[in-house]
């Protein structure tokens, strides 16, 4: 992401008048036509006999201008941290969620069975990543998708530390602190996700991965319409619907002939550090589950940054 005169002067005032006033901000309120997202995982096959499913070849080429360049001059580790988190070399992953990778497709076996889940963000009715940003980068539009406005993103990590699924991804090396890291050490970088490709969505258009998939498992249509035909696929298949009550309401919802906690369970024995992958969870709502975060986030953004900091260290750790 380059940063031009304008940008930078826009998002320093944006930054300076964050610090010193509360964080207090409206997110756009849900509604019925709404866009929400279907996916079912009894026509999901992965793509079988290809290289790589088309979902996230379609996302990575049609979104790969929005993808992070860093400078390697401005690769530097978080003081007092001895390390950065830089994912510059390594774009090639696609077996999890990466500021290059923003979607990647689950596989596991149960019943003698393979079922492929493709996972990218939920879109949450009431995202905590959100609500909790300290500097009030992260939004719910009332179309559905949230987002990052990567302008003003100081790459606090805070957002993938109260996401149940860890969907943002921290980059080094590129944003709004890379101005002024040598003097003031505030921020990390960048956080990048799926956005539900929000701009495709303005010109009537569906989001690259759903265009892309040759079985139909995803689906995109309002609220009214994705919520009613889940509810028929779940009597239809005697199945089971993952992201209607899961951290407040998603928009995206998961239909399945087999119980997500079977599913679930399935993925935590199959793979070799479970708190390292997005689980089937029934995941709770941090705003709930934490409201000190959320005092913190409203009596001084400074602290939350602070806090935001200190859990994405813990969270490197945990991953390195």
């Amino acid at each position: 992401m380059k940063l031009n005169r304008r940008k930078f002067i826009s998002g320093s005032a944006a930054v300076g008048a964050l610090t010193f006033l509360p964080h207090v901000r409206v997110e756009a309120a849900i509604r019925e036509d709404s866009y929400a997202t279907l996916i079912d995982l009894t026509k999901c096959d992965g793509c079988a006999g290809k290289d790589q499913p088309l979902c996230i070849v379609a996302c990575r080429q049609g979104r790969k201008r929005d993808f992070p360049e860093p400078a390697a001059d401005q690769l530097r580790d978080y003081w007092p941290q001895k390390k950065h988190e830089d994912w510059s070399g390594k774009r090639t992953l696609t077996d999890r969620f990466t500021p290059y990778n923003w979607i990647f497709v689950q596989r596991i076996e149960i019943d003698g069975r393979s079922v492929s889940i493709p996972r990218r963000c939920m879109h949450c009715d009431n995202p905590p990543c959100a609500k909790l940003c300290p500097f009030g980068v992260k939004h719910k539009t009332a179309e559905g998708p949230v987002y990052i406005d990567q302008n003003l993103c100081f790459g606090g990590a805070k957002c993938r530390s109260v996401c149940p699924w860890s969907v943002p991804q921290r980059q080094a090396g590129v944003g709004l602190y890379t101005l002024w890291q040598k003097f003031l050490p505030v921020g990390g970088g960048v956080m990048y996700k799926c956005d539900l490709c929000r701009k495709r969505l303005a010109e009537n258009k569906s989001p690259f991965c759903l265009e892309a998939c040759p079985s139909k498992a995803m689906k995109i249509g309002t609220r009214t319409e994705i919520f009613k035909e889940a509810e028929q696929l779940k009597q239809r298949y005697q199945g089971d619907i993952y992201g209607m009550t899961e951290n407040g309401g998603t928009s995206t919802l998961y239909v399945s002939d087999i119980d997500f906690a079977r599913l679930d369970s399935a993925i935590a024995a199959q793979v070799k550090k479970p708190r390292k992958v997005p689980r089937l969870h029934k995941a709770q709502n941090m705003l709930e589950k934490q409201k000190n975060w959320a005092l913190l986030s409203i009596v001084s953004p400074a602290f939350g940054l602070l806090a935001a900091l200190g859990l994405s260290g813990k969270k490197m750790k945990e991953d390195s």
